[in-house]
Order: structure tokens, then C-alpha cells, then sequence
């Protein structure tokens, strides 16, 4: 795109300094020639009016009187029925002349070497290449920039909407200053937050429907168990071949729902969670600054977590930007390996915490305990789940949010990580 638009705008420019350029020159070129021989001119009509005076009154002609008309390097010939004057000496060579009748029957020639107009033709010639080649690269530098202005931006645009595809439903708050793309920017974003709700309404309806039917298959598993055991042998089998279809529905179930989570996660890959904190602390550092605060990151080297990273490292920012509005104190990020073989990062700071009444609806759109629009926590939520994992609040006072990611299968036979530093930021 942006070759394209360079490309484009170069041949432009170079047509169009071909089309004009030649003609300047050419124009150039003929103007020195005319302003030259004008200049000539004009020195031998002084020259004549002179010699005028002098044949009027019968005298002889006195060229010294004409002398400081002569150009450099001229000459002055003046042929009348007495004879022929001349003065100045011209070099060997092509001339430039002018010539001008004088009284009844004489004339003057007024001549100086053509390789004078020459230079001046071609120090004029020089000026206008220079001022073509000037345009020219002024073309190219406003091309350059035009292309750059145009095709980041939809470059940019264009990888917004590719990370939507794969289910990236960041905001990107940056504006380019060209409206049409600024107008595509907001519809990506308005479409990212429809699609998160969406995605997070299927996940609730997926959870709530696994949950019910989990309930009825083992109420109805009790019920063909208690039939599997009764005397009557008949009424036994049709109870066993019952709980064995039941158990194989249970098993399909747990399949479906286990095929779901990993196309969710299809995008995430092995990454290293002590990078993937460092890269946000280092983002909301000045922020926090700003507010008289710190932050802090503690985690082992060579942990490494299944997910995708500009989810993680959008709902990470969503923590410490809810640890900023509503904590106190330094934000700490803290990774660590669970008992249960999952990657555990928490966010923590040491604010009042999240009120009790609260707490049950933290990660409900819509909800929030101060003047925001309650959706952060519930898109952050929606990004973890959509790498397979999940996100808790730990704790209430001071609040803790947990971030639960899987490790990947190359990695969890790999030794425990080194343990965490005693103290200190990194």
C-alpha cells in the first residue's frame, strides 16, 4: 500500500516536471538570448545618438565618446563614407551583434562574443534543473509522508480488525486525525464490545446449561443406579444399559465442553509470564507515578503460561487501572505456580478492598462501586476465559484478583521454577 501510493505520487510529479521542466529550460534558455541582445541594442542606440550629434555639425567620428558603451570584451565598428572605425578587439569566435544605421549613410555594429550569452544561458538553464530537481524531491518527500500517513493507519486498522477476528475485543483508543478511518476505528470498537458481551452471554448460557444438565445426569444416574441393584433381574439390566448410556452422555458432554474451551484458545501460545508483567508494570509505572504510587513485580524466571498476549496483557491493565482508581498503596503483580499445575498471576494493592454487597457481582457488566462504567472487569474476565482460563477475586480486603492460566503440556513436565526473590521490585 504504502509503495503504491509512493510510486503513484513520484510519476505524477515526474510527468508533470517533464511536461513543464522542458519547456522552462527551453523558455529560459531563448529569454537570455532576447534579454542580451536587447542589451546590445540599447548600447548602440546610446552609441548612434552620439555619432548623430557628431555628423549633424560636420565633424569627424570620435569613438572615444562611445567608448564606456562597448560591452566587455566587444567591439564597436562604424562604417560612414570617410572610412571605417573601429573599437575594441573581439576574440576568434562566434559573436552576438547588433546593427544601426546613422545619419545619411552610415552604420554601426555593436558585437561581443557569444560564449558570454552562453554562460548566462546555461547558469540559467542550471537554476531552473535545479529548481525542477527541487520539486522533484519535494514531490518525493510529500509522498512519502502521504504514504506514511496513510497506509499506517490502515495498516493498523486492518491488524484491529484481524485481532478482533481472533477474538481480541481490546479497545484501541488511538485516533489517526482522518476521519473516514477514525469512523472505521469507532465502528471496530463499538463491534469489540458487542462481540465481548456476546461472547460472555454464550459462555454464562454454555455454564449454566452445563451446570443443569450435570445436575439431571446425576440425579438421573442415581436413579438408574438404584434400579441396576434391584432383584428383579429384568429391571436390573434395563437399569444398567440406562446408567451406562447416561454415563456415556456425561462423557460426551465433558468432551463438547472441553472442545469448546480449546478452539477458544486456539490463538494462545506458550509465553513468559515474567516478560508479559514486566511489559505492563512498565506501561502503568508513570500513571501510578503521577499519583504518588508504585508498582511492583514478583515472579520467578522461566514461568511459563498458555495464552494469548495482548489478551493478557489487556486484562492485566484492566486490574492495575482498577487497583489505580480504587486502591491504595503499591500494586503488586505476582506470579507463581499453583499446587493444581496452573500459572496463578495476582494483582493486589492495599486499598479498603471491594465492599461485601459487592463482591458477589464484581465481574458483572454494569456493576461498579464507583462513578465507572462497570464493563472493565467483566471484558477482562471475558479475555482470560477466551485463552482457557479464568479470573477470581481472591480477596476482598485488601482486593485480590487472581489470574488462573494453563501451563502448556511441553512445559509441565519442566522443573519448578526458581522461587521468588525475597523483596524488591523488578
Amino acid at each position: 500500500m504504502r509503495r503504491r501510493i509512493l510510486v503513484s505520487t513520484l510519476i505524477v510529479v515526474t510527468i508533470t516536471v517533464a511536461v513543464l521542466g522542458g519547456p522552462l529550460a527551453l523558455t529560459t534558455w531563448r529569454l537570455v538570448e532576447d534579454f542580451t541582445r536587447a542589451d546590445i541594442n540599447s548600447r548602440l542606440r546610446q552609441v548612434v545618438g552620439t555619432l548623430d550629434s557628431q555628423v549633424s555639425v560636420d565633424r569627424p567620428v570620435d569613438l572615444s565618446a562611445v567608448g564606456i558603451a562597448v560591452p566587455p570584451g566587444g567591439s564597436l565598428v562604424v562604417r560612414t563614407p570617410r572610412g571605417v572605425s573601429t573599437l575594441g578587439e573581439l576574440a576568434p569566435g562566434p559573436t552576438v551583434s547588433e546593427t544601426l544605421p546613422f545619419g545619411l549613410s552610415g552604420t554601426a555594429v555593436l558585437s561581443e562574443p557569444i560564449t558570454e550569452m552562453r554562460a548566462r544561458q546555461l547558469q540559467a538553464t542550471a537554476l531552473v534543473v535545479a529548481a525542477v530537481l527541487l520539486s522533484v524531491a519535494v514531490g518525493a518527500v510529500v509522498a512519502t509522508l502521504t504514504a506514511r500517513r496513510l497506509a499506517d493507519p490502515l495498516q493498523q486498522v486492518a491488524g484491529r480488525a484481524a485481532r478482533l477476528g481472533a477474538g481480541d475485543f481490546r479497545p484501541a483508543p488511538h485516533r489517526h486525525g482522518i476521519p473516514e478511518l477514525d469512523r472505521v476505528s469507532d465502528v471496530l470498537d463499538s463491534s469489540a464490545t458487542a462481540l465481548a458481551e456476546l461472547v460472555q452471554r454464550e459462555r454464562e448460557l454454555v455454564g449454566d446449561v452445563s451446570h443443569q444438565l450435570r445436575s439431571r445426569l446425576t440425579a438421573l444416574q442415581l436413579r438408574l443406579d438404584e434400579l441396576a441393584a434391584h432383584p428383579d433381574e429384568h429391571v436390573s439390566g434395563e437399569g444398567a444399559a440406562a446408567l451406562e448410556q447416561a454415563e456415556r452422555l456425561a462423557e460426551v458432554l465433558d468432551e463438547l465442553l472441553a472442545s469448546a474451551r480449546a478452539a477458544r484458545a486456539a490463538g494462545a501460545a506458550p509465553i513468559e509470564v515474567a516478560g508479559e508483567l514486566d511489559a505492563v508494570a512498565d506501561e502503568w509505572r508513570d500513571p501510578l507515578r503521577a499519583e504518588g504510587r508504585t508498582v511492583r513485580v514478583r515472579t520467578p524466571e522461566g514461568l511459563v503460561a498458555r495464552a494469548t498476549s495482548g489478551r493478557l496483557r489487556e486484562a492485566l491493565g484492566v486490574l492495575v487501572d482498577n487497583a489505580m482508581r480504587h486502591g491504595k498503596g503499591t500494586v503488586t503483580l505476582t506470579g507463581r505456580l499453583s499446587d493444581n499445575d496452573m500459572i496463578v498471576v495476582e494483582v493486589a494493592d492495599h486499598g479498603d478492598g471491594v465492599p461485601p454487597e459487592l463482591a458477589p457481582h464484581v465481574f458483572d457488566r454494569g456493576v461498579s462501586g464507583a462513578a465507572s462504567t462497570g464493563v472493565g472487569l467483566a471484558l477482562a474476565r471475558a479475555l482470560i476465559e477466551a485463552d482457557g482460563g479464568r479470573l477470581e477475586l481472591a480477596r476482598t480486603r485488601p482486593a485480590t484478583f487472581s489470574v488462573f492460566l494453563p501451563v502448556p503440556r511441553t512445559d509441565r513436565a519442566v522443573a519448578a521454577p526458581r522461587p521468588l526473590p525475597s523483596t524488591g521490585p523488578r
